[in-house]
């Protein structure tokens, strides 16, 4: 198939398998084994019910030290996806659709796709935690000090940028090159997604993998990872910046 006017052709790697395993290995695959070693830790101690996980922990007892290891954290988590979109070559943000061709229908698809996705997703957690599925999640644990929020919403955007272009943009280029049927690709996105969410629980692995599915759909449909970025992020917006100030205005409430 020809690439689209003024734009090259994507590049195709002699051995796309192995370059995928690599990205992985580097990335999200990694954090893959990690996080069911972190679920395996947990089980080994007790029931999941009575314990924490903390997400965007403090680095450091010292604010100055503690801010500038979260930023390099940051920085160090997107190198990944810079590798990604390299390997795809030319025009690699335009293929898998990270552009601002759409920004209007980019922004009301994300709107959408984050409230459908957010309200069960709620219910699910909860319901989890009630049953010992889950542990419980913290999504901060930077306290109050003055650059919590804008940290948080790096935070969020990081997440949202990392696990969209590499988990689906990038993942199902390679995969579809494999000649990989498209549900299997689907399938595999959603379990690697839920994968690197084990270190939450059993719920947190059902949850993210069945919102793999519907991102993976979403994009199947429309070839944009945008909304995707974008409904990602507002969801983990709301969970990072809001737990914050739910814990700042009531104390004692959450974890």
């Amino acid at each position: 198939m020809s690439a689209e006017p003024g734009l090259e052709a994507p590049v195709r790697p002699a051995r796309p398998g192995r370059e995928v395993l690599l990205v992985l290995g580097l990335s999200l695959g990694a954090s893959a084994v990690y996080a069911a070693v972190s679920l395996a830790d947990s089980l080994s101690r007790g029931p999941l019910k009575g314990q924490t996980t903390t997400l965007n922990p403090s680095q450091s007892d010292r604010p100055v030290f503690d801010l500038i290891y979260q930023l390099l954290g940051l920085a160090t988590d997107l190198v990944p996806v810079l590798l990604a979109l390299y390997l795809l070559g030319a025009g690699a943000l335009r293929r898998i659709g990270l552009d601002a061709r759409r920004p209007r229908f980019d922004l009301v698809a994300g709107v959408v796709l984050a409230l459908c996705i957010g309200l069960p997703g709620l219910g699910l957690y909860f319901g989890a935690v009630a049953l010992g599925l889950n542990l419980q999640v913290a999504t901060s644990g930077i306290g109050p000090q003055w650059y919590a929020i804008p940290v948080l919403v790096l935070s969020a955007l990081r997440a949202a940028v990392q696990e969209e272009v590499i988990v689906v943009g990038y993942l199902f280029t390679r995969l579809d090159e494999l000649r990989w049927r498209p549900w299997l690709v689907v399938a595999a996105s959603a379990l690697l997604r839920g994968s690197y969410h084990l270190y939450q629980g059993f719920g947190g692995f059902v949850g993210n993998a069945v919102m793999g599915v519907v991102f993976g759909l979403v994009y199947r449909r429309f070839g944009r990872v945008a909304p995707l970025v974008v409904a990602h992020f507002l969801l983990d917006f709301v969970s990072f910046v809001g737990y914050d100030l739910l814990k700042a205005l009531a104390p004692g409430l959450l974890p």
